[in-house]
């Protein structure tokens, strides 16, 4: 049998201690330098500026964070997060641009660029918008949910309500009205697709949304369209009615209309 002695056991471990040693400073030896090393907050916030101006926003944003990491304190580490969340929005990074805008505004509630970073969170939301809403044809839209515009115009409300006087509120409430148009045209493009499907209740409910949540819509039209026609194929005669009166008050020259050249039948009868 094998005897091991306090001093042998002393031995080995004094030798795995200098062999771990040994590995760690390879390893350190092996790692390229950091050419920031050294560098003050203004210099690696001016490299990082550089950076953006060239389009280098993957470079940017580890300059960024150095900064933030080793400089937590003072305006360059503030207005490195707005940067920051600027660069993952031009590198098409949606979710860490928006998750980065929240983070300043949860930090810094009472800055003065506050409004940007809310703006900039708009933004983003924005233009994912556009990908969703921007091409709607030969789509299966009830299988769409336009979460980036509800969430970019609940942003851009935000802004405009706390910072009415804002340079940004302005294109902020253009941004809304454009949703807003969007979300309603959305909501009547699921409703025909509802209805040519012979939904007809699911086609009266987004319908509804379309009016009732998205006022003053150039949608709206069509909304009551499909109101009337979905009314009519259910056999709700009384809410047909009600819909066509309103249509017809609204809209006294809708194109809808235009249908109506027999006398035999009801205009709606014809848009088959």
């Amino acid at each position: 049998m094998t005897r091991f002695t306090v001093g042998s056991l002393a031995g080995k471990t004094a030798r795995h201690a200098m062999l771990i040693a040994a590995l760690a400073l390879t390893a350190c030896s092996s790692t390229p330098d950091d050419e920031t090393t050294g560098w003050d907050a203004q210099k690696l916030y001016s490299e990082a500026k550089t950076a953006m101006s060239e389009r280098g926003y993957e470079q940017a944003i580890k300059l960024f964070e150095k900064l933030e990491s080793r400089y937590p304190y003072g305006r360059y580490a503030q207005q490195a997060q707005l940067d920051i969340a600027y660069s993952y929005y031009k590198s098409e990074e949606p979710d860490l641009a928006v998750l980065a805008c929240d983070r300043f505004i949860k930090l810094h509630p009472n800055h003065s660029d506050v409004d940007y970073a809310y703006y900039l969170k708009g933004l983003v939301n924005f233009k994912e918008d556009i990908g969703i809403l921007g091409d709607i044809a030969n789509k299966d839209l009830s299988q769409r949910d336009p979460k980036a515009a509800r969430d970019a115009f609940d942003t851009f409300r935000e802004l405009v309500e706390r910072f009415p006087d804002s340079k940004y509120a302005e294109d902020s409430r253009l941004r809304m009205q454009y949703l807003v148009n969007s979300l309603a045209s959305y909501e009547v493009h699921v409703a025909r697709y509802y209805y040519n499907r012979d939904a007809y209740i699911a086609a009266v409910n987004r319908a509804q949304v379309a009016i009732t949540q998205y006022p003053n819509a150039p949608a709206h039209e069509e909304a009551l369209f499909l109101l009337v026609k979905s009314y009519d194929k259910l056999g709700l005669s009384d809410l047909r009615d009600d819909a066509d009166r309103v249509l017809r008050t609204n809209f006294p020259d809708s194109q809808y209309f235009a249908g109506k050249t027999d006398g035999n039948r009801p205009w709606w009868q014809l848009w088959e």
